[in-house]
């Protein structure tokens, strides 16, 4: 049996799935907010009451925001920032009492949707989040690669590719940096995009809402958020050919991408013919807690 943790900032889910991917048991409760201890205290909880319920005992894979830095061996870059600076893949296994597999949420994402989703079969996939933020995750030959510097597939903060004038330097990111990805296609990062254009405040859901109504202004904003969407998934094709890109986060529920970005894309990758898939999730919010379980077993991580 294969126990996966979604460590959110609001909530923490667990999921049993059988060897099969079977789902077997699933609870979500709230995350004790800035309680490093009470975070331990919920994930060994979650575990301990999934294996009384199954009558089995089970291998335990996390996903969390943020990465173990190979130089320390502490969690670094989560949002949920009580996480930063502690060994959290340590401590969980020590209150656990066993082994645990600890990996980016982006990377469990694209790992739920290698393993049993909508790029099951796929020998190299590129997962993406398009939400809050913009994450990126890569699995080869079913396996995550985090990389060196545990940053692999964090496309999100790269700058923009082929700006335009009107795109330099681009906005501010949290980063430090300009113009990274993110803040053009993250959900706050449209809306921010209609707000220079138009001067009105709108979500995501409303401006495409409002582009399929006829609202000109709002087509526009959607079609600059496609071309730039694409010149962004162009880069990353340039560098890993994935077979398929998965999209995930809230706005890879936008139906309109999955027919307008192939041709878009294929305007600006290297190549004479674009064979790259580019499809929708199959496991919805779900798909963190999924790949988190199917780091065990029969899978690794590629450092």
């Amino acid at each position: 049996m294969r126990i996966g943790i979604d460590l959110g900032g609001t909530k923490i889910e667990g999921i049993a799935l059988d060897h099969d991917g079977g789902e077997l048991w699933r609870r979500r409760v709230p995350t004790p907010a800035g309680n490093y201890d009470g975070i331990l205290a919920t994930i060994a909880d979650l575990v301990t009451t999934a294996e009384r319920m199954l009558g089995r005992h089970g291998t335990v894979g996390i996903a969390t925001p943020g990465a173990i830095s190979p130089a320390t061996g502490l969690l670094k870059n989560s949002n949920s920032t009580v996480l930063n600076g502690r060994p959290l893949d340590n401590d969980l296994g020590r209150t656990l009492g066993r082994p645990v597999r600890l990996e980016n949420d982006a990377n469990c994402f694209a790992m739920s949707e290698a393993s049993d989703g909508a790029a099951a079969g796929a020998r190299v996939v590129f997962g993406v989040i398009l939400g809050t933020g913009v994450g990126g995750g890569v699995v080869i030959d079913g396996r995550v690669v985090s990389g060196r510097n545990r940053i692999a597939g964090e496309w999100g903060h790269a700058p923009l590719p082929w700006p335009r004038d009107d795109e330099r330097p681009g906005p501010p990111c949290y980063c430090g940096r300009h113009g990274c990805i993110e803040t053009f296609l993250s959900g706050p990062g449209f809306a921010a995009a209609f707000r220079r254009a138009t001067g009105r405040d709108a979500t995501p859901d409303a401006i495409v809402a409002a582009a399929r109504s006829g609202d000109a202004d709002a087509r526009r904003c959607f079609e600059d958020y496609m071309d730039r969407l694409a010149r962004g998934l162009a880069m990353v094709i340039d560098v890993l050919d994935p077979d398929v890109i998965v999209l995930g986060g809230g706005l890879s529920n936008i139906v309109e991408l999955y027919e307008a970005l192939p041709s878009r894309v294929a305007r600006h990758a290297f190549t004479d013919r674009l064979d790259t898939a580019i499809v929708k999730n199959r496991h919805g919010d779900s798909s963190g807690v999924r790949g988190a379980a199917w780091l065990w077993p029969g899978t690794d991580v590629l450092r």
